[in-house]
C-alpha cells in the first residue's frame, strides 16, 4: 500500500475549510505550506508552469464572459417580463403560476447559467404574488428554488465549462450532453406540479378570471416581446456551439454583447450599469480563479506526494469496480456540497478522482454531466443548501425556513430520481454529442 500522507493533506485541507476561513486564500495558503515542507523551495520552480497552463487555457475565458452576460441579463428586466406573461398564460391552470415558474427558470438557465441571481430574482418577483392568490408557501418556494437551480445543468452552465477544463471534455459535448438530463428535469418538475395541483387544488389554485384585461393578439403581443429576446439569446449561444460555427469561448462572448443588447434594447443601459455589472463580473472571476490557482497548487501537492497512486491502490487492494468507485465518489462530492461551493468540489475533488476514473475506462462527458447533476441537488438539500438560503433571504416574512425545507422534498427526489436515469442509461448523455458529430 501506498503512504497514506495524500490523505492526510487532503483531511487537513477539509478542516481547514470548514474552519471559516476564506476558502479561496485557505486552499492556497495550506498547499504552499505543505508543498514548501514536502518539497522544500524545489516546489515553488514547479507551481508557476502550472499556473501558466491555467493563464493559457482559452476554454477559461468563457467563465468570464458567461459571468458577464448573467449579470447583464438580470439588469435587463428580462425575468420580469417572462414571469409576468407566462403568468397570464397559464392563469386558467391549477398550479399555472408554478408551471411559469418552472419554465422561466429554464429559460434564464438557458440565458444565464448563475443560480444565486436566478433564484433571488424570481423569488422576489414571484413568491409574493404566489402566495398572495393563495398558494402553500411550502409548495410555491420549493418549485420557486428547484426552478432556479436549473442553471446548474441546463446550458450554457458555467460549472460545465469549469468540468471540461477539469476533466479534459470538450465543453461543447458538454452541454450537448446536459440538454437531455436538463430536459428531463424540467418535465419532471412540471410532472409533479400537475400531480400536486390536482391532489391539493386548495394549495395551488388558478388565477380569478378577471385579474388582466390582456386577451387575444394583445396577449400573443406581450408573449412575442417576452419570449423572443431569450430564445435568440439562447439560438445563438447554444446553436452556434451545437452547430460548430463557434467554440464555447467565441459563444460566450457573443452571449455577452448580445446580453448587452436586450438591456439596451430595454433601456436599461447605462454607464452605471455597465459599471456595476463590470464589478460584479471581475469580483466573481477573480474568486473563480483565485480558487482555481489554490486548488492548482494543492493538485501538484497531492500528486507530488503520489496521491494518485494512493487512490489507485485503495481500489485495487478494496477490489472495487468502476460502478463502486463512481458511486463512491458520487456520495463523497454529494456530502462536500452541504459544506463548500460547488467551484471549490470541482477544482479539488474532480482532479484526484479523474486519473481513477480515466485509468478504469470511465466516460468523462458521462461523468461530467452526472457530477453536475450531483452537484445541482446538493444545492437543494436541507440544511445546508445554498439555493434555500438565498430564497429564504428574499422571502416575504409570513415564510418561515421551515416551508423552505419541507417544500425541497419531492424536487429532490426528482434530482435524485433523475440522477439515478442518467447513471444507469449513460445514452442519456452521449446520445446527442454522438448524433451531433462532437
Amino acid at each position: 500500500m501506498s503512504d497514506p500522507s495524500p490523505l492526510i493533506l487532503f483531511l487537513i485541507l477539509v478542516i481547514t475549510l470548514l474552519s471559516g476561513f476564506p476558502v479561496a486564500f485557505t486552499i492556497g495558503g495550506v498547499s504552499l505550506y505543505l508543498g514548501y515542507l514536502t518539497f522544500g523551495l524545489d516546489f515553488f520552480n514547479l507551481l508557476p508552469l502550472r499556473i501558466w497552463g491555467i493563464m493559457s487555457n482559452y476554454v477559461l475565458i468563457a467563465v468570464p464572459l458567461f459571468v458577464y452576460m448573467g449579470v447583464m441579463l438580470e439588469r435587463s428586466g428580462l425575468a420580469e417580463d417572462l414571469l409576468q406573461t407566462m403568468g397570464l398564460l397559464f392563469r386558467g391552470l391549477r398550479g399555472g403560476l408554478a408551471v411559469s415558474v418552472v419554465i422561466v427558470g429554464a429559460l434564464l438557465a438557458a440565458s444565464t447559467g448563475i443560480v444565486g441571481a436566478t433564484v433571488v430574482t424570481m423569488g422576489l418577483l414571484s413568491l409574493p404574488t404566489m402566495i398572495k392568490w393563495g398558494y402553500n408557501p411550502a409548495f410555491a418556494t420549493g418549485t420557486i428554488a428547484a426552478s432556479g437551480t436549473l442553471g446548474q445543468i441546463i446550458p450554457p452552465s458555467i460549472i460545465l465549462v469549469l468540468l471540461g477544463s477539469v476533466l479534459n471534455v470538450s465543453v461543447g459535448d458538454l452541454f450537448m450532453g446536459a440538454v437531455i438530463p436538463g430536459f428531463l428535469l424540467v418535465v419532471s418538475y412540471l410532472l409533479w406540479i400537475f400531480i400536486f395541483s390536482h391532489l391539493n387544488p386548495s394549495s395551488a389554485p388558478t388565477l380569478p378570471e378577471g385579474l388582466s384585461e390582456v386577451r387575444g393578439w394583445a396577449l400573443v403581443r406581450d408573449m412575442a416581446k417576452a419570449l423572443v429576446p431569450p430564445l435568440f439569446l439562447i439560438l445563438a449561444v447554444l446553436g452556434s456551439i451545437f452547430l460548430g460555427v463557434a467554440s464555447p469561448t467565441e459563444a460566450a462572448a457573443v452571449g455577452a454583447l448580445g446580453a448587452t443588447i436586450l438591456t439596451a434594447l430595454h433601456r436599461r443601459l447605462s454607464l452605471g450599469i455597465l459599471r456595476e455589472v463590470m464589478r460584479e463580473t471581475t469580483h466573481l472571476t477573480c474568486m473563480v480563479f483565485t480558487i482555481l490557482v489554490g486548488a492548482t497548487a494543492f493538485s501538484l501537492v497531492f500528486r507530488g506526494m503520489d496521491g494518485d497512486l494512493y487512490l489507485r491502490d485503495l481500489v485495487i487492494e478494496g477490489d472495487m469496480g468502476a460502478n463502486l468507485f463512481l458511486f463512491i465518489v458520487m456520495a463523497v462530492i454529494f456530502l462536500a456540497g452541504f459544506f463548500i461551493d460547488f467551484i471549490e468540489i470541482i477544482f479539488i475533488i474532480v482532479p484526484i478522482v479523474e486519473p481513477v476514473l480515466k485509468g478504469m475506462g470511465v466516460d468523462p462527458l458521462w461523468v461530467g454531466v452526472l457530477i453536475a447533476l450531483n452537484l445541482q441537488t446538493s444545492f437543494l438539500t436541507p440544511p445546508f443548501g445554498f439555493a434555500l438560503f438565498y430564497l429564504k433571504g428574499t422571502a416575504p416574512p409570513g415564510v418561515r425556513t421551515s416551508h423552505i425545507y419541507r417544500g425541497i422534498i419531492p424536487f429532490v427526489i426528482i434530482q435524485i430520481i433523475v440522477l439515478l436515469i442518467v447513471s444507469l442509461f449513460p445514452e442519456t448523455v452521449t446520445w446527442l454529442p454522438a448524433h451531433m458529430g462532437g
